[in-house]
């Protein structure tokens, strides 16, 4: 850490000079145009860039499927608004790779093609975007995924179960969304500044966010079992319809406090949904004692669907605490 003291020039512009390592690291010179972004108590300066679109290259030879659509998806959430891939030939798996790619991600698209290359591009504007939106549709979609998992299973119905998994899609790309924003906001005051949001609560979003892809990733697996069971018992039907309650209770109490504008009501709803997993805890344990009734293959079956909801409910309460952390005062 260095320190300067500020000075007073012409009696009323307030002065403080550069570190010459900084300014030579970062190209600083006379001349150059640097930018102020104030933070509560805290003044950040960047120079400012020319550049409004991060471009990327990589070289794709040694990846092929997988591995190809991960390195897509990692280059999107690390900022790059046109990526270029490269290799000697890009053959037609790999051709394959790249559009599964695209079509999992928001707002990209295939910009051009060559034997040796292929060229996407984000076509949103990344200021336009907002985390509290993508979140906010994240958890309509996965708490609507969770609720039509357990009717497709005490429904018997195969329709309800596919859709489910095929909504899981959507929750996946909302979260790449929000992963992107989120870096975005770490590298760059700017971005933090045009999407109006503080970098603390954008770390707040994407950590929530986090816990509701995961639930969406839940409902998926109930769904998975739902399509290999046959009628199940209509009392333990009763009790998952019921436990599936209380877990849709406690993620829109904990998304309730997450986006509560007063720090009370935030409080109130964030320890009423910590509270409520008790309860359900105590419900699991009911549920397992029918299980043992049930023969060894179906309880067994029945016995991870309960897993998925009471882990649903922790997802749920890990927003809670992270809504209970962002209505408290700060330091």
């Amino acid at each position: 850490m260095e320190t300067r003291k500020v000075q007073v020039t012409g009696g009323s512009t307030y002065t403080v000079s550069l570190p010459k390592s900084w300014a030579t690291e970062n190209q600083v010179s006379a001349g150059t145009t640097v930018a102020f972004y104030p933070e509560d108590d805290s003044l950040l300066l960047t120079p400012k860039s020319d550049v409004d679109r991060q471009e990327g290259t990589l070289d794709v030879s040694s990846l092929e499927d997988d591995r190809l659509t991960r390195a897509v998806m990692t280059m999107y959430v690390s900022g790059f608004d046109l990526i270029r891939l490269e290799a000697n030939r890009i053959t037609t798996d790999q051709r394959r790779a790249i559009r599964n790619a695209t079509q999992s991600l928001v707002g990209v698209e295939v910009l051009e093609e060559t034997t040796d290359s292929v060229v996407i591009q984000d076509l949103l504007d990344s200021s336009e975007l907002s985390i509290v939106n993508a979140v906010t549709r994240m958890r309509l979609i996965s708490s609507s995924m969770l609720d039509d998992a357990i009717t497709a299973l005490v429904e018997n119905d195969d329709d309800i179960a596919r859709d489910v998994i095929e909504r899981d899609d959507d929750v996946d790309r909302l979260w790449l969304v929000v992963s992107r924003i989120f870096r975005a906001t770490l590298r760059s005051p700017r971005a933090a500044e045009e999407l109006g949001v503080p970098r603390e609560d954008c770390f707040d979003y994407h950590s929530s966010a986090r816990q509701l892809e995961r639930v969406a990733d839940h409902a998926v697996k109930i769904s998975q079992l739902a399509l290999k069971l046959e009628e199940i018992p209509e009392e333990v039907a009763d009790a998952l319809v019921a436990l599936r309650d209380d877990a849709f209770d406690v993620l829109e109490k904990s998304l309730d406090a997450l986006f509560a504008e007063d720090s009370e009501e935030a409080n109130r709803l964030g320890h009423a949904a910590r509270e409520l997993i008790l309860e359900i805890d105590e419900h699991t344990r009911t549920i397992d004692d029918m299980l043992r009734e049930l023969d060894p293959m179906q309880a067994q079956s029945l016995g991870l669907i309960v897993d998925s909801l009471s882990r649903s409910a922790d997802y749920g309460g890990n927003i809670a605490e992270t809504a209970l952390q962002k209505a408290a005062p700060s330091p």
